[in-house]
Order: structure tokens, then sequence, then C-alpha cells
């Protein structure tokens, strides 16, 4: 019944884009030539991002280069994409966390490969790259939290707003640095920012006339809740639990849920109407619906 419900929707174009995990934002129809910018990013190593996914449905997903304060170089981008393409198809999670390595989330690009990437084609094609790579990380079926320690400058600071949530420690700063380089957010930053805490409170930020401590950041919205600890393992600790709220029960409805989030916002009523009415139908009747209905009929005799 479910997969005849599904086969007879009629979505639109926007909507199955949305629904299928996978498909890029750009593709060579809007002049983005993927082979060609992956080659040069090829070309400027360094650090990693790292991955661990546990039995509880929590991802950890570390941003690891500390002796350049976690910037992404041209290789860790790469694989960014890599590790957003495994938790696209990873059945079991529910739940995820990014941070940073050694104290410190990001400072976002690394300067090397800025530098050698410096016509304004580069520039665009680096664009495309990372807004398809962190639109598909935000489309994810995953709830999401941006653990914050230390500073999230520029990249870094755009890549907590592809998240669900964001947490920080009480000493850490979140800051769009963009302007102070002469550029402004190129990793859909702005859009994301502006839908988190308005166009107002976005202006202020963005043109570095608010500075987001712990404090502040929580007070505008920015972020869900500060820590307790500041130190690396304990923080850590902390976000778990704290995640661990969203993710209790099976993961096909965990991650069904967020699929139906991620329509709501990004689709137009009808649209996110129709998606929320065709992923009911991928778990009304399945285990676990049928296990909650015979729990509670045991409850009501």
């Amino acid at each position: 019944m479910a997969n005849n419900l599904l086969k007879t929707s009629s979505l639109s174009m926007r909507t199955k884009f949305l629904c299928q995990t996978g498909l890029p934002l750009y593709s060579t129809s809007h002049g983005f030539h993927e082979e060609e910018i992956k080659k040069k990013l090829q070309q400027f190593p360094g650090g990693s991002i790292d991955l661990q996914k546990d039995d509880n449905g929590i991802g950890i997903l570390t941003l690891n280069n500390p002796s350049k304060m976690n910037a992404f170089s041209g290789v860790m981008m790469l694989q960014l994409l890599e590790k957003v393409i495994e938790l696209e198809n990873w059945t079991e999670g529910k739940g995820l966390i990014v941070r940073g390595a050694k104290y410190t989330f990001s400072s976002g690009s690394d300067l090397n490969a800025v530098k050698a990437l410096g016509t304004p084609e580069d520039g665009m094609a680096l664009c495309m790259f990372m807004q398809n790579t962190l639109t598909r990380f935000m489309r994810l079926p995953l709830i999401s939290v941006a653990l914050v320690q230390g500073r999230a400058l520029g990249g870094g600071a755009e890549f907590t707003t592809a998240c669900d949530f964001r947490l920080m420690t009480p000493e850490s700063e979140i800051r769009f640095v963009h302007k102070e380089m002469g550029i402004i957010p190129s990793w859909g930053g702005t859009t994301r920012l502006v839908n988190i805490i308005g166009s107002r409170q976005a202006l202020k930020v963005l043109s570095g006339a608010l500075k987001l401590d712990s404090k502040k950041a929580l007070n505008i919205g920015m972020v869900d809740e500060v820590l307790q600890s500041s130190d690396e393992t304990k923080s850590l600790e902390e976000a778990q639990e704290w995640l661990e709220q969203f993710i209790k029960g099976p993961p096909e409805v965990i991650r069904a849920l967020k699929k139906s989030v991620s329509s709501g916002k990004e689709l137009c009523f009808e649209e996110a109407l129709q998606n929320e009415r065709d992923l009911v139908g991928t778990v009304w009747g399945g285990p676990a619906n049928l296990a909650a209905i015979a729990k509670k009929g045991k409850f009501n005799k």
C-alpha cells in the first residue's frame, strides 16, 4: 500500500530534488564542472575529515587540521564530500556531532588554497563545490549539532549554520570574518544565517558589528545552549547527552522526521504537505508503528 502511494505521488521536480539524497545543487547546466575543481583541490593536502559512527546511531565528524586551527585544506574539502556521501548511506544513523580537533572548531579555508585559487572563476567554482557539499550535509536525514570549542571563523562559522543545532563552550566564539578578507560568505552561510537569526541580526554579525561570544550567540538564537565545560572530552560528552534527547526511537522514524522538517523549511507549503504525506507512507504500518500500537493496546486493557 505504501509503495503504491509513493509510486502514484505527483511530486514536483523541486520536491523530488529535495527528497532524493545525493543530488547536487549545481551541475554542468550551471557552468559547474566538478571534476575540474576536484583536481585543483587535490593539489592542497593537509589535515583530514574523520568520521566515527557509533552503535547508538550518533556519528562524530571531526575537522582535523590542528596545526592550522582546523582550516580546510583542498583535500579536506574533498574528504568532507566523501563523508557526506557515506552519511547519506548510513541507514542506522540518527544523529551527528560536528567538532574540531584540539580545542578549536575551524578557522575556515586554508590560505594556501585561497591564494592559489585567486581568479573570480576559481572562486565561483569553489563556491559551487562547497555549496553543493554543505547543502547535501544540511539535508542529511540525521539530526545534526555543531559543537563549537574555541573559534569558528569564516568558513568554519558557515559550516555551523549547516547544522540543525549549535552548542558552544563558555569561552568559544563564532565570527564571520569574510568582510575583513574583502569577500562575503560563499559556502551558503549568509542564506542559512538569515534563516537562523533573521536579516537584521545577520547584518550585524556579518558586518562585524556584533561579536558572537557564547552569551551573545545564545541571546540572539544563534546557538541553542552554552555547555558547562570547555574541556574537549567533557564537552563532547555533554553534546552527546544533549543530542540523545532528540534521537530516541527507531532510525527510520527519526530519519523520516528530519526529512519532513527539511521539506517544510525548503519547499512551498503544498509541496511540503505532499512530501510529508509520502514520508508517512514509509513508516505507517511499519515495525515501529505496529509495536507502538501493540504496546498502547496493552495499557488500555
